[in-house]
């Protein structure tokens, strides 16, 4: 999980306790730290905010799929725009969650994305 936000950070883990296969290797609180994590643990799936300081999600996302290609990219933001949205599946990701859904839609769109398939929160501009 990547948010510069710890208590977020928290709060994401706590939901991801909840399903047995699933296990958190590292956190990151900006978007170059998640690249040099990324390059080194090389994780099934990177969960990115956009909001990050010293990388903003979207370049971080663009290194991710350079270093790691076969980690899989989920979105978790509160922006919402049709042109965000766009950028964040341009830049490799396959699913994007709002923040203000994610103790509803976080876990659907992890098994999604995890099976390669595209997940938008609902309210979310595709």
């Amino acid at each position: 999980m990547v948010d510069d936000f710890e208590p977020f950070r928290r709060v994401i883990c706590s939901i991801l306790a909840k399903k047995q296969d699933l296990q958190v290797i590292c956190e990151a609180c900006d978007g170059l730290e998640a690249v040099q994590k990324a390059q080194e643990s090389k994780p099934d799936l990177i969960l990115l905010d956009l909001g990050l300081p010293a990388l903003n999600g979207f370049a971080a996302a663009r290194q991710i799929r350079q270093l790691a290609p076969a980690s899989k990219i989920l979105f978790v933001s509160i922006e919402s725009s049709d042109d965000l949205v766009q950028e964040a599946f341009s830049s490799g990701a396959l699913g994007y969650v709002s923040k203000t859904r994610v103790g509803s839609d976080l876990l659907a769109a992890v098994e999604a994305v995890l099976e390669g398939r595209h997940f938008v929160s609902i309210g979310v501009s595709e």
